[in-house]
């Protein structure tokens, strides 16, 4: 059998955007999933490229959204043109409703160059239940996550990338400082090089290689409701409760945060709590009907930070994982310092606090 240079486990938007970087290099790439691709918190996500809110957050997670922001256009346009599949990258804006600190978010935005305006509540959104003094971030996007794995999976395609789904790693082989081979469910695979991108699954997938690796299930809940194409235009965040419009009217609702293990069960309990929150800021949706509600499991990690790095004791097995709550929205400078680090090419960022935690003296 044919031994790719990279075998990347986890095939979520994170696998797929390391796999397209080290694609584009000319390099052999075969994609591992357990079940179908792109199909957990990738999918899940609202797909908001914007932290919520980067004044609450450290340079750590701000940098790497800040890089990610960046890219974020050249690479949607990049995969609409060679796939044909729209990824719907847009600039809508974000409409913060109170209460929120206006202080720190000025002096956030001030420093980082982020557009911040004052706005009646109702002169952004007329149809808001409430006309209060809010903040409005005219420049924040999104992309829809599923039509994003769609493309990102169909360019891996075309570029020769192997993709096998329903292939579980059981074990991982050593000799020394080395990955030798991994035992799945379809048998022994080989490869140069071994990347973990597992989201929620990576601290268990990689057992006692784990070593420090702090990275849980954190499961989020959201609703999606189903209004008139243009009912709402922008994203509306309210302590950390978010809408989120699509171009074709689909409106999203989330989401919950709960440290339930890997349970995926959506409950009534946050069904009824979503709905209430979502008409209560947003009347109209008591006349839009529900039309999904589902749960992910999101890779939580301490203070969202993501570990991005080689392994300290097995010279070709890295991580990509533990993004949290915005694995779309740093996917594409995460894949950058990941094949940065491999190819040992220049960083555009400080990747200190990407490392593996490692134990203390």
């Amino acid at each position: 059998m044919f031994n790719p240079d990279y075998i990347i486990v986890g095939s979520g938007i994170i696998g797929c955007s390391t796999a397209l970087q080290l694609a584009n290099t000319g390099a052999s790439v075969r994609l591992l999933e357990r079940n179908q691709p792109g199909q957990e918190s990738s999918w899940a996500g609202g797909g908001i490229l914007f932290p919520l809110l980067p004044w609450d957050y450290t340079d750590a997670v701000n940098q790497l959204v800040q890089r990610s922001i960046a890219l974020f256009p050249g690479w949607a346009e990049e995969l609409q043109t060679a796939t044909g599949i729209d990824p719907e990258y847009r600039c809508c804006g974000m409409l913060v409703l109170p209460p929120v600190s206006t202080s720190k978010a000025r002096i956030w935005c001030d420093t980082h160059g982020t557009r911040l305006e004052s706005a009646g509540a109702r002169e952004i959104v007329p149809e808001l239940a409430a006309d209060e003094e809010a903040l409005w971030l005219p420049d924040v996007a999104q992309a829809r996550n599923p039509r994003l794995l769609k493309a990102l999976r169909r360019r891996l395609e075309l570029l020769g990338v192997e993709i096998s789904e329903h292939t579980e790693v059981t074990r991982w082989n050593s000799d020394g400082a080395r990955i030798t081979s991994i035992e799945t469910s379809r048998g022994e695979l080989k490869a140069g090089r071994y990347i973990v991108a597992s989201g929620a699954w990576s601290k268990k997938l990689l057992g006692e290689h784990a070593l420090n690796l702090d990275i849980r299930p954190i499961r989020g809940q959201m609703l999606l409701f189903k209004a008139e194409p243009g009912a709402l235009r922008t994203i509306i965040l309210r302590e950390g409760f978010y809408l989120i419009p699509r171009l074709d009217g689909h409106i999203l609702a989330g989401s919950t945060l709960e440290d339930v293990g890997f349970d995926k069960t959506t409950t009534e309990q946050a069904k009824a709590m979503l709905y209430a929150q979502a008409t209560e800021i947003l009347p109209l949706l008591k006349h839009a009907p529900v039309v999904k509600h589902w749960a992910g499991l999101r890779p939580g990690s301490p203070d969202n930070i993501p570990t991005i790095d080689r392994h300290p004791q097995l010279e070709n097995l890295y991580i990509n994982s533990g993004h949290f709550r915005y694995g779309v929205t740093m996917a594409p400078a995460s894949a950058e310092i990941m094949a940065n680090l491999i190819l040992e090419r220049p960083q555009t960022l400080d990747i200190a606090p990407y490392r593996w935690p490692v134990a203390q003296k």
